[in-house]
């Protein structure tokens, strides 16, 4: 059994973390291909983690572009069981200013192109996302944010859009209705493939802009949102650090996170396809025996 137990995925600025001791880089071939780049695997603040940049280092990949299956499933084979998410964000609330974090505990969907499943080709999985983000995670990631002199926001929706486009205004107009709290493109394709993985995950989402709902801010573009990510960059690193410092050495999760595969495998085991069993072994092999 590897000895990483955290992971962390880093959003848009985001493509390394200082101060970590970096022990090697490591490409991990999936059933699903190839994640957005190497594994950068290091201690930091005496814990051992996976830091994948979502995009690529360079930032060469759309929201839609990604390999989010290849991307989670090879956390699952380096033996994470808790992962978290830094990612930039459009706020869609006045209170919810640039710079601020937002730690969501729910989505809602308005993606179009992308696979979010490992199941199917003769495996059907029903797993349950009532709760999307793991409660656990969630209090530890916004004690950490708060921790790290953060203004901090814990709980709230996040819509995750298609991209790569900004929304139209009368698009944000509409999300402001429905109660939106955050808007982003990559965190519920995430969520979704990390509970079918039995990782437990959690959003730290870095508030860059206002959408383009707001009457006196200019609406967002790609030069205003790096600007500020280049001002959460530094707080987003503090924040992982301060997680690390909160999440137990050792000990089972408690949290629903940990089976969330146990009723939900519905084909039953003689109908299974054994290329299927072969590649999804890692996420069903205790539930096959």
């Amino acid at each position: 059994m590897s000895d990483i137990r955290i992971g962390v995925v880093g959003g848009s600025g985001l493509y390394q973390m200082d101060g970590m001791k970096v022990l090697e880089e490591r490409w991990i071939e999936t059933p699903f291909g190839l994640p957005s780049d190497a594994y950068i695997i290091g201690e930091l603040e005496g814990r051992k983690i996976a830091f994948l940049p979502r995009h690529g280092r360079g930032h060469r990949l759309l929201p839609t572009e990604l390999n989010y299956r290849a991307n989670v499933f090879g956390f699952k084979l380096l033996g994470v069981e808790r992962l978290i998410s830094v990612s930039a964000v459009g706020s869609m609330k006045i209170e919810y200013k640039p710079t601020d974090i937002v730690v969501p505990d729910q989505f809602f969907d308005r993606t179009r192109h992308r696979i979010d499943t490992f199941f199917g080709q003769g495996l059907v999985a029903h797993v349950s996302l009532a709760k999307p983000i793991c409660p656990h995670l969630l209090d530890l990631c916004a004690e950490a944010a708060g921790a790290a002199g953060a203004t901090v926001h814990k709980g709230g929706t996040y819509l995750n859009m298609e991209g790569p486009q900004f929304s139209t205004r009368a698009e944000s107009e509409v999300y402001r209705q429905w109660g939106i709290d955050v808007i982003g493109m990559t965190n519920l394709t995430e969520a979704r493939l990390a509970r079918e993985a039995e990782i437990c995950y959690a959003s730290l989402s870095m508030v860059t802009d206002y959408d383009c709902w707001h009457e006196t801010e200019e609406a967002v573009s790609g030069e205003a949102v790096m600007e500020v990510i280049r001002q959460n960059v530094k707080m987003a690193q503090e924040v992982v650090r301060q997680s690390l410092l909160r999440i137990p050495d050792a000990g089972e999760r408690t949290c629903l996170c940990a089976e969330a595969l146990k009723y939900s495998l519905i084909t039953e085991r003689s109908h299974i396809p054994a290329e299927t069993l072969r590649n999804l072994e890692p996420l069903i092999g205790r539930y096959m025996k």
